[in-house]
């Protein structure tokens, strides 16, 4: 059936939006070498995997009325709202810090984890010059690499240019390589690979430090010389696409519980932070039986549930008037656009919003 949603995509967003939302969690945990490994383990791959994901489903994006509305009406205004809500939440709910000004400047450098909203649109917008031709594959990963010389965190544009070649290469990615991934038995080799992946986790400490696996700081910041600092980037581009692939092959086929999770990712990227701050300012790692497996086991278990609640669609469909108020309905500037147009006699009925999910997928 023409335009029929693949239920493979959406539980791959459900599981990649899961891991960060446990990578997030993981932070909560009691410090011990556990708890550093698995955090490492999970960001050598969790972000630059969200980013192919969504660099593949980017593909459509042109530079037309429809998609630049869509662009600022699903990516624009939620950052607007959240970066203001979440400095709120941090300096009137939770106490992390005692005023705004400690957090200003408010939407020039963005907060966790409003940054990816604000990168997505730089990527969104470069779409069609990116998506051009195949050569722009190794160009960005070139700007990766260069990337390290420079520290520019206004829009957090050093974390844009570091995770370009993710967004890039979901952009050029042939079916072929998702087809393989979706092959049987492609999930022992994936399997493999996490595990090495894990086992690595716990040895390069020496070698590269977390910082690294952000892909914004300088590489003058981590006490490396230009040579070092693409060579360890370099290093961690080739981890994290294992890493991507890895995941990719153990998600489910069909349709499953994940699928619905699947449609509202945003939602959970956008309101799980809020969650994860109540839990830390509520003492949740001296709640935790050390800092072993246990804990570990406990966070991840939370997190997943975490994650499939805000993803259930009784709670996301009522979250959506916040996430994405303007093409909403009964979303708050939905509304207010609504009433402006009955009061005006001469309103043309085209000029009703799209409804919801009208534009480039997300």
């Amino acid at each position: 059936m023409p335009g029929r949603r693949d239920p493979w995509l959406d539980n791959a967003k459900a599981v990649l939006i899961v891991v960060v939302v446990v990578g997030h969690a993981i932070v909560l945990m009691p410090s011990g070498p556990l708890k550093s490994q698995a955090y490492d383990f999970i960001y050598y791959f969790h972000m630059p995997a969200f980013v192919l994901v969504t660099g593949y489903l980017s593909r459509s994006f042109r530079w037309t009325r429809r998609h630049l509305w869509s662009l600022v009406t699903t990516l624009v205004v939620p950052y607007l709202v959240f970066e203001l809500l979440m400095a709120l939440w941090r300096v009137h709910v939770v106490e992390q810090v005692d005023s705004l000004d400690v957090l200003s400047p408010l939407w020039l450098n963005p907060h966790w984890p409003m940054w990816y909203l604000v990168v997505l649109v730089m990527w969104r917008l470069a779409t069609p010059v990116l998506g051009r031709h195949p050569v722009m594959v190794p160009l960005s990963v070139a700007v990766s690499l260069l990337a390290g010389t420079v520290d520019v965190e206004l829009f957090d544009i050093n974390r844009a240019l570091g995770l370009l070649p993710f967004f890039v290469i979901g952009l050029h990615l042939p079916r072929g390589v998702l087809q393989a991934a979706k092959a049987r038995g492609s999930g022992l080799a994936g399997l493999v690979v996490l595990g090495g992946l894990w086992w690595l986790a716990e040895r390069t400490d020496d070698h590269w430090s977390t910082q690294w696996l952000y892909y914004r700081a300088s590489y003058d910041s981590l006490d490396a010389t230009l040579a070092e600092g693409m060579e360890i980037r370099a290093q961690l581009i080739v981890l994290a696409l294992l890493g991507t692939f890895a995941v990719l092959t153990l998600v489910p086929r069909r349709t499953s519980p994940l699928t619905q999770v699947g449609t509202y990712t945003m939602g959970v990227y956008l309101l799980h932070g809020f969650v994860i701050r109540l839990a830390e300012h509520e003492g949740y790692a001296d709640a935790m039986p050390g800092d072993g497996w246990a804990s570990l086991l406990i966070t991840v278990a939370a997190a997943v549930a975490l994650a499939m609640l805000l993803g259930w669609r009784p709670v996301a469909t009522k979250a959506l008037w916040l996430v994405d108020p303007v093409n909403t309905a009964g979303g708050w500037l939905r509304r207010r656009a609504d009433a402006r147009r009955e009061r005006s006699t001469d309103a043309p009925p085209s000029a009703t919003l799209e409804p919801h999910g009208r534009g480039p997928r997300r």
